[in-house]
């Protein structure tokens, strides 16, 4: 293929689903004492044509090395709230210079009484 590309190419996205671990999350004294499951989906946008284009393991994203980070954090750490806990895995992903932009959604199954879960989301981009 040649170097000119005539078409729009956006940013590419890699999506890392329902990652369940198991941490330390909340302030009341049963949260304190037990590991809690939590759902954790990571989108991250990067610009993958020269990977694609070449079949380039070097330009590649990886996110292997990125969930193995926010494996370690979740599992490794306690959190109080929800919001530091996803704020520190938004961090962990655009510490990597290739991710153009992240969206991080963490879900905390039956936190609420009648409710699946409860989840909160951040994003942050370059």
């Amino acid at each position: 293929m040649s170097g000119d590309d005539p078409l729009n190419r956006p940013l590419s996205r890699i999506h890392i689903k329902d990652l369940r671990l198991r941490t330390f999350i909340g302030f009341n004294d049963e949260e304190q004492r037990k590991r809690q499951d939590v759902v954790v989906n990571i989108r991250i946008d990067y610009d993958a044509l020269a990977a694609a284009r070449g079949d380039a393991v070097d330009e590649a994203l990886d996110y292997k090395t990125i969930t193995k980070q926010v494996i370690a954090h979740v599992e490794d750490n306690r959190f109080l709230l929800l919001e530091k806990l996803v704020n520190d895995l938004v961090e962990i992903v655009m510490a990597h210079d290739a991710a153009k932009a992240t969206e991080v959604e963490v879900d905390k199954p039956h936190a609420l009484r009648f409710s699946d879960s409860v989840s909160l989301t951040m994003a942050a981009s370059r």
